[in-house]
């Protein structure tokens, strides 16, 4: 691989995505000049990083909260750290990090007590910090006393607010630390989107989701934002 050919990484195809030798989506792209190639990554392998979109997330249809809040957590908030710390010392300048949320986090963010709300709106809120967060949110469900301890229903909407916090942690860092190398980091709701996990009465197709993370992802070199928010239509959006 040529040393000037940008290099994109997307994490967290486990389903709903398919390219095959036969697949027209797979021509289609090969058509604009794109090689889609899915194997099981060695990140050893990489010399640097251009494009990182971290795009995990899964519903548990017909199960209750009980049942999947230690998944949530692991598979929707922690593997997108997990995913997101290997990668870093490999991101060249101008490089764009896309971590996928959703509208959800808004909601269940809202409906958290409102000293969740505050710490989890610091501006000095540390991972370590947020993981404990996390972990006690786990902790608490499982014993039945989430919602005295101020979280909301909802395992799916908490991994969410987790990976809205812990990308404005890494875009805070990534400024602090990187700032000359002017990387944009930011999490995105592509919407509702019919998948195997929305379903088929979710109002977007594939391509119209797509559109916001390919939006971000593609940032213009020269652009300076936006940096470390949470974008929904191309558009940044109060959380």
């Amino acid at each position: 691989m040529s040393s000037s050919t940008p290099v994109a990484v997307v994490t967290g195809f486990t389903g709903g995505v398919y390219l095959t030798a036969r697949d027209p989506g797979r021509v289609r792209l090969q058509e604009k000049g794109l090689s889609p190639l899915f194997h099981q990554l060695d990140i050893t392998d990489l010399q640097r990083l251009n494009v990182l979109v971290n795009n995990t997330g899964f519903w548990f249809k017909g199960r209750t909260l009980y049942w999947s809040p230690n998944l949530m957590a692991r598979d929707g908030f922690a593997s997108t750290s997990d995913a997101s710390t290997p990668f870093l010392s490999l991101m060249r300048t101008q490089c764009r990090v896309v971590n996928v949320s959703s509208f959800i986090s808004v909601r269940a963010l809202i409906r958290c007590s409102h000293d969740l709300q505050q710490k989890f709106r610091s501006d000095t809120i540390t991972e370590e910090e947020l993981v404990k967060f996390m972990t006690k949110f786990v902790e608490d469900t499982k014993n039945r006393v989430h919602e005295k301890e101020g979280w909301p229903n909802t395992a799916y909407g908490v991994s969410k607010v987790g990976v809205m916090v812990l990308s404005r942690i890494q875009a805070r860092m990534l400024n602090e630390e990187r700032k000359v190398d002017q990387i944009l980091l930011n999490a995105c709701c592509p919407g509702w989107v019919r998948t195997d996990m929305a379903g088929p009465k979710a109002t977007k197709s594939p391509d119209k989701g797509a559109e916001t993370p390919v939006y971000l992802a593609l940032l213009a070199p020269d652009a300076d934002g936006p940096p470390g928010q949470f974008v929904s239509e191309k558009a940044v959006q109060t959380w």
